[in-house]
């Protein structure tokens, strides 16, 4: 009998501490909280930038190694000649975010098939402050002035779902769904992904109106870069999950004026970003 092969523990870079405001109930205090960390990842295939994904720093040859083999570019490592880290950038908190992969002599590469929405640059500079900055540019911070009640925001996720038909009958889907200041909701969409029910919604609004001052928009899982940017695109303030958000999710939330709520669940919640639009009573 062979015995099963052992593999070593991941080295991950996984969560970050920061200060939230905690509420349980009506009170609330400050403590100390970790979130998940995350950062792009662009992975380059003979100089050429060919995906931007975001991840948890960690293993980042592996996730590469994984990527070439599960997308088709190549068939086995073997048609890898090799795959290391940038060893340039221009600060600090870009190392470590670029794979470059040297594919291995007659191995045909199909840019037109791979390019996926990014930008490629000469210099290694992909990180998340660069993605905030970047949205910094285009995005104005979000000034909106309207306030929630603590106890709207602990009624939001029952509606939710209440509303989620189609995860009733499967069990294999998340939601979306866009709620006033008071509480009622607007606009509920459902999607295999996460950021297709963000998208639903958010298009489902806009092709009617923007959306009303004061909205929040809540999400069935957690809460990442991606979301952060699609709400502050919409000028949709309040952005709520009842899971967790990531680091850079908080990042930018706090950069974009944008109120981030995670772990929305029964009468309780942190608040991780911008906590002055919230408050405990009327």
């Amino acid at each position: 009998m062979v015995a099963a092969k052992s593999f070593p523990l991941p080295m991950v870079d996984d969560s970050r501490e920061l200060e939230v405001v905690r509420f349980v109930g009506a009170a609330h205090h400050t403590q100390l909280d970790h979130v998940a960390h995350e950062e792009p990842l662009e992975i380059r295939i003979d100089g050429t930038a060919i995906a931007t994904v975001m991840r948890t720093p960690g293993d980042d040859e592996d996730l590469v190694r994984g990527f070439l083999l599960s997308e088709g570019i190549v068939a086995s490592l073997e048609q890898v000649a090799s795959l290391h880290h940038c060893s340039t950038a221009p600060h600090p908190e870009a190392e470590d975010n670029v794979v470059q992969v040297r594919l291995a002599a007659g191995v045909p590469l199909d840019l037109e098939r791979l390019r996926r929405s990014t930008v490629s640059s000469s210099s290694c500079g992909v990180c998340g402050k660069a993605a905030i900055d970047y949205a910094r540019q285009y995005l104005p911070p979000l000034d909106d002035a309207r306030r929630f009640d603590v106890a709207t925001l602990y009624r939001m996720p029952a509606l939710l779902r209440a509303a989620q038909a189609g995860f009733a009958r499967s069990g294999g889907l998340h939601a979306a769904g866009l709620f006033s200041a008071e509480g009622e909701l607007l606009m509920v969409r459902e999607d295999v992904g996460r950021h297709n029910a963000v998208d639903k919604v958010l298009g489902a609004v806009l092709a009617r109106s923007p959306p009303a001052p004061g909205a929040c928009l809540l999400v069935s899982g957690r809460v990442s870069w991606e979301l952060v940017h699609k709400a502050a695109r919409a000028r949709v303030p309040v952005l709520a999950g009842v899971s967790a958000p990531t680091s850079l999710a908080v990042r930018a939330a706090a950069a974009l004026g944008l109120t981030l709520v995670g772990f929305l669940r029964g009468e309780a919640m942190n608040l991780y970003s911008c906590p002055e639009r919230v408050r405990a009573a009327r």
